[in-house]
């Protein structure tokens, strides 16, 4: 019973973490990498496709994205979709490839990228705090249940604490290096 209710909290807060994950690949640090368009979606026949399945992204050099529609006439759509995503990024077509510069990061928006991706772990962490509260609330319900005994309770409730302090280690971690990749340049 106690194992389940842990495995659960386990599994719940490493999908809080690989989404806070998923969140800072959003967040441009002024390199070049294929994850800042992973969200673009093109119309393709109608269709609102990902833009990963209608072209190759490729990184060119630190700072310049490279696309390669897989059909010539989805150049257009392509990079309509870019200018739509509101990523501040501008496509320059030459030919069949489509280049998308990365432009420089100024400081004070470095700065405030640092406030949005410490606001986005803070919320990653209040998420594994509140699976820690409902698996705790679950322990709580068993022995009101008298499923577990109180000592059961105790040993449960430190092994889901020492869970959530893992998953707010690999938060700290994960924002430690965005801050650093923010920063630097």
């Amino acid at each position: 019973m106690i194992d389940d209710i842990v495995k659960d909290g386990n599994v719940r807060m490493g999908k809080s973490v690989e989404s806070f994950q998923k969140a800072l690949t959003k967040i441009r640090t002024g390199r070049a990498h294929p994850g800042l368009l992973e969200h673009v979606m093109v119309s393709y026949y109608d269709v609102d496709t990902p833009l990963n399945q209608v072209a190759t992204v490729n990184i060119e050099d630190a700072r310049t994205l490279s696309i390669m529609p897989w059909e010539a006439g989805m150049i257009g759509p392509v990079e309509k979709a870019i200018m739509k995503a509101d990523l501040g990024l501008n496509p320059v077509t030459a030919g069949n490839v489509i280049r998308v510069p990365m432009p420089p990061l100024t400081e004070e928006r470095r700065i405030e990228l640092v406030k949005v991706v410490r606001n986005e772990a803070e919320n990653a962490k209040i998420a594994v705090r509140n699976i820690r509260r409902d698996a705790n609330s679950e322990f709580k319900e068993a022995l009101k249940e008298k499923m577990i005994t109180q000592d059961e309770l105790h040993g449960g409730e430190d092994r889901i604490q020492n869970v959530t302090d893992q998953h707010i280690k690999e938060v700290d971690k994960h924002l430690e290096v965005k801050e650093a990749d923010l920063m630097s340049m």
